[in-house]
């Protein structure tokens, strides 16, 4: 079955261009923050300009002996100030005026002489987005001498102009510098991070397609940083893959040939038991010495044979869920296990083993019958074959779930089986023999959504925690 392919990346959604354009919104908001304080400190120094070159013009009454010029020299005046009217006040009070016939009505007027840095910032903005002249009336100490106070009256529009044309300088500032900026790390970005994501990537897709081919593994460069050490770290995921592809091949292929041979096989042990069952009717002291022993071999030979097959032929269990009663099922296996002694006595440690079944009655739940048998009866089977004389079955519900708490007296574990419990063919040790009866019971516990641990293991024996769902039990 093949498998979907992720979507490929565009330019316009890959990771560059995104940090392209990240990169310049960035410089546009920085560049607002700058620009806000910058506008407010424009329209400040304008005005303070305008206060200086009207008190400038006013000082041209200075020069007459009665403060007074003419019609047209007064106009000049006003023109070159930009002002309708400006007014001069002294310490003295002493007063000098510049006006029009008729100035207009004032709309709004501004005293600078004593306003905090907070006031410039909203009226910057307040005059940059008016739309409409408005006539204002300026009050400020002049810059020229502080002990003069001068008022003007002008109108509003030509400082919005200027505030303008600041506004598209700092605009268009803004733009070549993130352009320049975005380009900057747009390219140090391809370089240093985009270029080896890409490369990673291809060797992601390239190894995909041929996992087991040593070729494909990525080379891994010699960059300290991250990306080095994802190469690094990515290199050698593929290689633990490649070897556990290697070795799950090599164990289909067994897998495979154990199948092939089991019908022979099964054909040879049923013979040597037929030939070992005649051996016990012979009363040659020799015989009887040596029979125990080939009885045993061949029984091992036999349930390795089953639990082998087992392993290789199930796959994954099949559930069929019905509703079951715990303590009934571990009558029913007690009962079915004591038969199987009475009929063979070879395996008379597992008809000797001593039940305790306090489970309660009453708790059922929703599960396999046929595979929570097998389950048990492999626990079991495993603590007769360790030594075990005591085998305890024990539940309790917690929420949604069962814990079910199987136990022994037996010797318990030794460290080196503890690591390799789970795993085929590695965790027997000596106590289970093959090593596949807790990988079976493993898989049936999983197939029900649940799991399986071992929960302790001493010399005062062993215990084994199973949680299950309980299922709709209502």
């Amino acid at each position: 079955m093949a498998q979907p392919q992720p979507p490929q990346s565009s330019t316009g959604v890959s990771l560059s261009a995104r940090l392209l354009l990240l990169t310049a919104v960035f410089v546009m908001i920085a560049e607002f923050l700058i620009y806000a304080p910058s506008i407010s400190r424009f329209r400040k120094v304008y005005l303070e300009n305008v206060i200086a070159e009207s008190h400038l013009a006013a000082l041209a009454l200075e020069a007459t002996a009665d403060a007074m010029v003419s019609e047209d020299l007064e106009n000049e005046l006003l023109l070159h100030a930009g002002a309708y009217a400006i007014v001069l006040k002294r310490a003295e009070l002493r007063l000098l005026a510049l006006s029009k016939d008729m100035p207009p009505k004032v709309d709004r007027t501004l005293d600078l002489r004593d306003v905090s840095t907070a006031y410039w910032l909203p009226a910057a903005f307040d005059s940059l987005f008016q739309d409409e002249n408005r006539v204002l009336r300026v009050i400020a100490h002049s810059p020229k001498d502080a002990n003069v106070t001068v008022e003007v009256v002008i109108d509003e529009t030509p400082l919005r102009k200027a505030m303008y044309g600041y506004s598209t300088r700092i605009l268009q500032l803004s733009v070549v510098i993130s352009l320049i900026t975005g380009g900057a790390v747009f390219f140090s970005l391809q370089w240093l991070l985009v270029r080896p994501i890409r490369r990673v990537m291809r060797s992601m897709g390239s190894f995909q397609e041929d996992p087991e081919d040593e070729a494909r593994i990525i080379v891994p460069g010699e960059r300290l940083d991250e990306i080095g050490e994802a190469e690094r770290q990515l290199a050698i995921m593929q290689r633990d893959i490649r070897a556990a592809l290697h070795q799950k091949s090599r164990l289909a292929t067994l897998g495979a040939a154990v199948a092939k041979i089991n019908h022979d096989l099964r054909n040879s042990l049923a013979v040597a038991m037929l030939v070992s069952d005649r051996l016990a009717n012979i009363a040659d002291p020799e015989v009887q010495k040596v029979a125990p022993r080939l009885f045993g071999a061949i029984d091992r030979a036999v349930h390795l044979c089953s639990q082998t097959l087992s392993f290789v032929g199930d796959g994954t269990p099949k559930v069929h869920r019905s509703l079951i009663n715990l303590h009934a099922l571990a009558l029913e296996v007690e009962d079915m296990l004591k038969m199987f002694c009475e009929g063979d006595p070879k395996h008379r440690a597992v008809c000797e083993l001593e039940w305790r079944n306090r489970i309660d009655p009453e708790i059922e739940i929703e599960a396999d019958n046929n595979q929570l048998i097998r389950v048990i009866e492999n626990l079991a089977r495993n603590s007769a074959q360790a030594g075990a004389t005591e085998f305890c079955l024990d539940a309790r519900i917690e929420g949604e779930r069962i814990a079910i708490d199987i136990s022994d007296n037996g010797p318990g574990f030794p460290p080196d089986a503890k690591k390799n419990l789970f795993q085929p063919f590695s965790g027997s040790s000596g106590r289970s023999g093959t090593g596949l009866g807790l990988v079976i019971v493993r898989d049936v516990v999983r197939a029900h959504d649940g799991d399986i641990e071992l929960a302790r293991s001493d010399e005062n024996g062993v215990v084994f925690r199973i949680e299950l769902p309980i299922g709709n039990t209502s």
